[in-house]
């Protein structure tokens, strides 16, 4: 559908596609490659070397790629191997991009089933939820090439550098106004806080007196002001504590 022709032979039964498929799409001012995996179905399922070694081969293209656009099928919902693979992306730090396929083939398309499906996958994939979902046709080409816009935004997303002025600015006023908890009567104090410059993906350092007593609930608190103030849309961010 992207590349507009019959280039591969493909079908709708699962299993049949054998390798990842690699494309360069240098349409409409995009330049990058194109990935087609292979479907990663359950263990139970996979009973042939060959598609074995077809998982292996779609895992190592999430590996080595900067954004995922996770499939998902609108007639059958959100089936725990989509859970599985988001969870494979997660731990690559990967961008990602969840798109609801065969949405000509859902009779109803309103507005509150629309809101209804867009909550239903991110509470199935929280507690990360900042990422774009877009409901698509790749029979139809409806909304299609709104996915590569998408994509590609996210990958610039990726690639943002917040200055470190601007950065304690904003972080520190966040960190006044709900400090960290106090463990065992001793305060935590975060100082200053900067941006890795060259980190594949973004990420934050902390600096501070106790760094160890610095709890998750407290990190994510960090990491969704981070969020509110500056687009990372469908990207993970990495939140460190170093002590001053």
């Amino acid at each position: 559908a992207f590349i507009d022709e019959n280039r591969h032979i493909v079908t709708d039964i699962a299993g049949t596609t054998r390798d990842s498929i690699y494309t360069r799409y240098n349409k409409f001012g995009f330049d990058f490659y194109l990935v087609d995996t292979a479907g990663i179905r359950k263990k139970t399922k996979v009973n042939e070397d060959i598609e074995y070694y077809s998982v292996i081969r779609s895992i190592r293209a999430i590996e080595a790629s900067d954004v995922c656009i996770l499939m998902i099928d609108a007639t059958r919902g959100i089936e725990s191997q989509d859970v599985s693979i988001f969870s494979l992306i997660q731990r690559n730090k990967k961008g990602l991009v969840v798109v609801v396929n065969k949405w000509d083939l859902v009779e109803d398309k309103s507005k509150e089933a629309i809101k209804h499906y867009e909550d239903a996958i991110r509470q199935r994939f929280a507690p990360f939820v900042d990422f774009p979902i877009i409901f698509a046709s790749a029979l139809t080409k409806q909304r299609i090439y709104k996915v590569l816009e998408t994509a590609l935004h996210v990958c610039e997303n990726r690639k943002r550098i917040i200055p470190t002025s601007q950065l304690n600015t904003v972080m520190l006023e966040a960190i006044a106004a709900y400090p960290p908890p106090a463990n065992k009567g001793k305060f935590i104090k975060i100082k200053y806080v900067t941006m890795l410059k060259g980190s594949p993906i973004p990420t934050f350092i902390f600096f501070c007196n106790l760094p160890q007593w610095v709890k998750e609930p407290y990190r994510r608190y960090l990491e969704n002001k981070i969020r509110d103030t500056w687009d990372f849309h469908g990207t993970p961010i990495n939140v460190f504590m170093r002590e001053k």
